[in-house]
Order: C-alpha cells, then sequence, then structure tokens
C-alpha cells in the first residue's frame, strides 16, 4: 500500500512532544490499494491532541516569489544560539505547493503532526521528526518511527529515538510515551517505568551529538487507531557556581636546642595558607620570656604576613640574645583580620657557658742544674662545650734542654697547644720540661682561651738554689824531713758545686814532733798551743778555689799527722783531710 507524506517545516516549538495517529479506512479489506479520493488534514488542539479537519478545496500552487536565504543559527557549549559563518548567497528559490497528505483511511481522522514535525512516508513504516525549540536552532531532535500498519493482536514494535543537535551535554531530559486504551505494553528497552497508560525515561546525560533510542513493544487490542504521544522535557537550568573557601593557618616555628652565652639565637617563622581561598591581614607575633631580647633589645617579636594566597607561605627570621645561661622556651601565633589562628608548639632553646680554670704545679725549689718540671692542667667547669681550646705557657728566660708534651708548638718564649673541644667538667694535662742555667726563682706563666669563653691565666714560681760541693786538698812540700829542716803544707779548698760556698772556716792541727813557724793564704791565721785557726773565708763561688800555706819545723824524729778541718754555712759535717810526714833525725 502506498502512502505519500508531506514536510513541514514549523519555527518554534516551545514543548518537546510528538504525538501521531496513524488513520486506518473503515473500508480497508488489506487488498493493498489506496483510495484515492480520501484526502487527510492534520491539525492540533489546545491540548495539542491531534484533530480532524473538514476536506478542503486543493490550495492552489502559490505564485513564484523571491525569497531570501533562511538564517543559520548554531550551539555553543553553553546551549546559545549563534550565528554561523556566513556562507555564498544562495540563489533564489520558489518553494513548491504544498500537497496534503494522504493515508489509508476511509475516514476524514488524520494523524495529528505538530509545527516542527514531518510525517515522512516509507515502505512499511512511518517516521515522525521534531526539532526542539525550532527547526531553525536546533538542540534536540524526535524521530518516532511506528508501522504503516499492524495486525489486530499480532505483537509489534515501534522505536523512539532522541539525538543531541549540539556541542553541549544535555542534562536531565525526560520521555514520557502516552498509551491509548487500545494497546497493551508489553515491554521496552530500555527498562523503562510504568504508571497505568503511561511509560517514562529518565536520562541523566547525553553527550554532544549523540543519539539515544527507545524501543517500545505491545498489542493492538482492537481495530480501533493506536493513538499515541511522545513528550520530550529537557529540564534547562540556571545554574550558578559560588566557590565555597575555607582558608587555613598553620605556623611553624624552628630555633636551635642549644647555643653558647655569647652567641645569637636565631629563630626562624614559616606561616602558610594551607587551605582554601585567601587570608588577608595576617600578622605573627612572640612576646619573648624573661632574658631573652631581640639584638635591638626589644623583648617581642612583630612580623606582618600581609595577604596570603591559597598554598602560599611567607617565612621571617630573627636574632636573639640571652642576658645569662638557662633555658629560654619560646613561642608564637599567627592571626588573619578575619579571625583565623594558628600557634607553634613551645621551643626550648638551652643557653650554654663553657668557662675554664687553668692550674700549673711544679716544685718549690729545684737545684741550679737540675730539670724543672711544670704540670697544667686545663678544666672546663662551665656547663657549655669550650670549642676550640688553646693553652699556651710562657717560658721563663735562662732555660735550656726544653722538653713538652706531644703536640706542642714552638715559637719564641711560648709553647701552645691546641686541645680542641673541652666538654664540659672534662681536663686536658700538659707538661713542659726545662734546666735553668743560674740560681734564683724560675717563674712560668700559662694561659688558656676558647671560643666563647675568656681566657684565664696563671703564674708559678720554683726557686732555683745551687749545690755547693767543697773539694779539700793538702799536701806537704817536703817529706821526708831531717830534724831541724822546714816543710809546708799547702791547703787548697775547691767549690766543685752549683752555688758558692759561704763563711768558711779552716782550722789546722799540729802534732809536738811539728814547730809551727808561718801562715800564708786567703785569709790570715793565728796559732794557739799546736791549734792553727784562720779568719773565715766568706764566700767561694762555684767552681772557684782558695788556698793556704803553713810552714812547720821538725824538732824530733817520727811519722806525724797535719790535720786540716774545713766548715762552711753550707757544710751539715765539716770536711777533714789529714797529711803524713815523715821526720828523721
Amino acid at each position: 500500500m502506498k502512502r505519500k507524506s508531506n514536510i513541514l517545516l514549523l519555527l518554534l516549538v516551545f514543548i518537546l512532544s510528538g504525538c501521531y495517529a496513524e488513520e486506518k479506512s473503515k473500508n480497508f479489506q488489506g487488498t493493498g490499494q489506496t483510495n484515492a479520493g480520501s484526502d487527510d488534514r492534520f491539525s492540533w488542539d489546545a491540548n495539542l491532541r491531534p484533530t480532524s479537519v473538514a476536506t478542503t478545496q486543493p490550495v492552489p500552487a502559490p505564485t513564484q516569489a523571491k525569497v531570501g536565504p533562511p538564517k543559520r543559527f548554531s550551539w555553543d557549549s553553553n546551549l546559545r544560539p549563534k550565528p554561523a559563518a556566513p556562507t555564498q548567497p544562495e540563489p533564489v528559490f520558489t518553494p513548491a505547493p504544498v500537497q496534503p497528505a494522504r493515508f489509508p483511511a476511509p475516514t476524514d481522522r488524520s494523524i495529528a503532526v505538530k509545527p516542527g514535525l514531518v510525517a515522512i512516508n516509507g515502505t512499511g513504516l512511518h517516521v515522525v521528526s521534531m526539532t526542539h525549540p525550532s527547526a531553525g536552532y536546533g538542540v534536540l531532535q524526535l524521530d518516532k518511527t511506528i508501522p504503516k500498519e499492524i495486525g489486530l493482536n499480532k505483537p509489534f514494535n515501534y522505536t523512539l529515538k532522541v539525538t543531541n543537535l549540539t556541542d553541549a551535554t544535555l542534562t536531565d531530559l525526560v520521555i514520557t510515551e502516552d498509551l491509548p486504551a487500545n494497546f497493551r505494553f508489553t515491554g521496552a528497552n530500555p527498562a523503562v517505568e510504568q504508571d497505568v497508560n503511561k511509560l517514562l525515561w529518565r536520562i541523566n546525560s547525553l553527550q554532544p551529538r549523540a543519539s539515544n533510542q527507545l524501543t517500545i513493544s505491545g498489542v493492538a487490542t482492537n481495530t480501533d487507531y493506536l493513538e499515541q504521544c511522545t513528550t520530550v522535557v529537557h529540564l534547562t537550568r540556571a545554574c550558578s557556581e559560588v566557590r565555597v573557601v575555607q582558608p587555613r593557618l598553620e605556623l611553624a616555628m624552628t630555633a636551635p636546642h642549644e647555643v653558647l652565652l655569647c652567641e645569637p639565637i636565631p629563630v626562624e617563622f614559616v606561616v602558610s595558607n594551607t587551605g582554601t581561598g585567601t587570608e588577608q591581614n595576617v600578622n605573627i607575633t612572640s612576646a619573648l620570656p624573661t632574658g631573652l631580647r631581640t639584638i635591638d633589645g626589644k623583648n617581642k617579636l612583630v612580623f606582618e604576613a600581609g595577604t596570603l594566597l591559597a598554598g602560599q607561605s611567607q617565612q621571617f627570621s630573627a636574632q636573639l640574645k640571652a642576658a645569662r645561661a638557662g633555658t629560654y622556651t619560646n613561642s608564637a601565633v599567627a592571626l588573619s583580620a578575619s579571625g583565623l589562628k594558628a600557634e607553634t608548639t613551645a621551643i626550648a632553646t638551652a643557653v650554654r657557658k663553657p668557662v675554664l680554670t687553668i692550674l700549673n704545679t711544679c716544685p718549690d725549689r729545684q737545684f741550679l742544674g737540675r730539670p724543672v718540671t711544670y704540670e697544667i692542667t686545663v678544666t672546663n667547669t662551665g656547663d657549655g662545650p669550650a670549642k676550640d681550646t688553646v693553652l699556651e705557657d710562657v717560658l721563663p728566660p735562662g732555660v735550656i734542654s726544653i722538653e713538652a708534651t706531644a703536640g706542642a708548638k714552638f715559637a719564641g718564649s711560648r709553647l701552645s697547644w691546641e686541645l680542641g673541644t673541652l666538654a664540659p667538667k672534662t681536663s686536658k694535662k700538659v707538661r713542659v720540661s726545662c734546666t735553668p742555667t743560674k740560681v734564683g726563682p724560675l717563674t712560668s706563666f700559662a694561659i688558656a682561651s676558647a671560643y666563647c669563653v675568656e681566657p684565664v691565666t696563671t703564674s708559678t714560681t720554683t726557686s732555683v738554689i745551687g749545690i755547693p760541693a767543697v773539694r779539700l786538698e793538702v799536701i806537704d812540700t817536703e817529706d821526708p824531713v831531717e830534724v831541724g829542716n822546714q816543710t809546708t803544707y799547702v791547703i787548697t779548698l775547691t767549690n766543685q758545686g752549683s752555688a758558692p760556698d759561704t763563711n768558711i772556716r779552716v782550722v789546722c792541727t799540729l802534732e809536738n814532733n811539728l814547730q809551727y813557724i808561718s801562715s800564708t793564704g786567703a785569709t790570715t791565721g793565728s796559732i794557739m798551743g799546736n791549734t792553727l785557726s784562720f779568719v773565715p773565708l766568706g764566700s767561694l763561688a762555684p767552681k772557684a778555689n782558695a788556698t793556704w800555706r803553713v810552714t812547720a819545723r821538725g824538732i824530733k824524729p817520727g811519722e806525724v799527722r797535719f790535720r786540716v778541718i774545713i766548715n762552711t754555712d753550707q757544710l751539715v759535717r765539716p770536711v777533714e783531710e789529714t797529711e803524713a810526714t815523715y821526720l828523721y833525725q
């Protein structure tokens, strides 16, 4: 059975819906022939339902008129119409006369087509299309394909196809299909919500230029026309985005855990906006504890961070000075104009003070020519490390044979040791040995210094004394001696020591066989009986000697002894020497 369709282009549609109905002739016998005498017309009532219209005389073909090219439009991603790119002017054309669509029906019932819908005849099928909101401004297109005719109580299918004509994603589409009373619904693909005589599909989103096809299955239960209407609703939402932000302040503080008293205390602050959005007028304050001040004497730190963007940080630093050793605890607060607040954890900094003491020991007295040993000890009695500790010893003049602990450096009259870091309550010791070349006081000066420590000094003195060593020698010039002749006894006193002998007293004793004649020497002598005493010699320098001579005559033969006794202030016991002489007749 042949059928004709007319293409109708209408300009504006506000409701997406399609409705169609196929009129069948009551006298249709299934022969496949068309009643050429029937003339179908199309119309819509106020409820967008199809109505029949009276048959009118054929409309004559319109006269030829020049029509300019239609305006062309496209849609952007926000579904706003925009003029398409200009094209070459289209030729003037004359529209063909519109012929009424004819459908196989013995009566003037018709298939109703809304403005914007086009009914197209095809072999075995009806296709009804609609563009929303109008043919010139296409957003959605609905194509409904249904058989031209179906058998009573015979299952059949028809389809609905929704197409997105834009370059944007459409959301919240609702498609409803009203079912006539003489249609028994048997299924749909995809699944559908059913409410009595209505089917409903919800399409959350439809991608640009994409289509979605729905298939409906059912059975006609009587021979009345099936009148089915489709509605497509695109919920257009007016949306605006308001960014909700939540700035968040974080404050970090760094400071050393330990410093020396002479050192500044470096502190750093980093304030960050770790949230979203911008935070304005951010300030950092830190009230310093008692005894802690800035380099310029202030007791409070204030920094202006200003405006912090999301993810932005600001860093500030300062140097503090402690008045005395001890532990100081410090913290800081960041506050913005809006009241956001961030605090640091308290950080304790121990301020240490190293203190050096020095001790130099040596013997109180030493004999000249003997080495003198100094022992120098440096101790850190403070609570902080004494870094770069250096010990120096200033040697006294007139010493030789210098020996020192390993590591000593000699420059001029100074010895120095680099002791490194001296931990609290620890000591280091060095030794120096030297030999004095003269008697008298021998004084050593020692100096200890370190980083951040006041130098300390000490001195010690050794009394260098000499060792008197008296050697007494007595000889006779004539031996043996004939009675009546003379012999001379020579007395020599030598100081072999390193110190002078003082108050030297010489006493001589003659036996009876000898007669004193005379005496000479370093001092004068006097005889009393057989004892000859010399005036004391005040001093005898080291390595010096003194001589005395005593002359005597032999008066009786025999072996005699000439005895000499020496005493000095330095001798504990006297020194005695004798000389034997043989007298003959």
